[in-house]
């Protein structure tokens, strides 16, 4: 038997870029497949596996902007309701569908407009308060979303702001007029420089102030 050339070897992709992405289930028997059979509400297990059946990890900004499509109200957690909201929203009606439409939107909420990507901002830190009564997402998880959110039309900004929050001490968690302030300094503010501080700076709450300073002070 002769030898096949090496030219006619067939090549295996390698194993990491295999996503096998079902597309003959519907949004309802997609639901019913990640949700907890008991509370038919898909939990964290499920968006994990959601995550992995997509390819993605379960801290790509592609499920958060999943969430938002969904008005998703509690962080980790998607009813059926959220669900076949998310799917009419994106116009998905398949798993693959949904993997694509996910795709382009991030793209879209890149140079997405002041209005629009706001829109997704605010949602992305209400998203994270898991009480009722919760005010205040811990610092160390805002610099995630910082550099998730903020970082897909600011990613100077956003990796600076995750710097200096990493250094400091005083603020061990952010409030939500903290949180657009850091949004507003983004979009209002000369940067690197900073020319035109001093013309807003009465705007913002002082830990925009206490970054303004540390970047002035050339600890950046």
């Amino acid at each position: 038997m002769g030898r096949r050339s090496r030219k006619t070897q067939p090549k295996a992709p390698p194993a990491s870029s295999v996503v096998v992405i079902p597309d003959d289930d519907s949004p309802e028997d997609l639901f019913n497949s990640y949700a907890n059979k008991a509370t038919r509400t898909i939990e964290p297990e499920g968006i994990e596996k959601l995550c992995s059946d997509l390819g993605i990890e379960h801290t790509d900004v592609r499920i958060l902007i999943l969430a938002w499509k969904m008005s998703a109200a509690k962080m980790g957690y998607f009813t059926r309701a959220e669900w076949q909201n998310g799917f009419y929203a994106l116009r998905a009606d398949s798993m693959y569908a949904l993997s694509r439409a996910l795709t382009e939107l991030e793209k879209k909420v890149r140079r997405a407009s002041k209005e629009e990507f706001l829109d997704f901002y605010t949602y992305a830190f209400n998203y994270c308060l898991m009480e009722d009564m919760q005010k205040t997402v811990e610092t160390e998880s805002v610099c995630e979303l910082l550099g998730m959110v903020l970082g897909l039309q600011f990613p100077v900004q956003a990796g600076k702001l995750v710097e200096y929050l990493k250094l400091q001490t005083e603020y061990k968690a952010i409030n939500k007029d903290q949180w657009s302030g850091f949004y507003r300094f983004c979009t209002e503010i000369s940067y690197p420089d900073m020319a035109n501080y001093e013309e807003y700076s009465c705007y913002y709450p002082a830990v925009i102030d206490d970054f303004a300073e540390w970047m002035k002070e050339g600890k950046a």
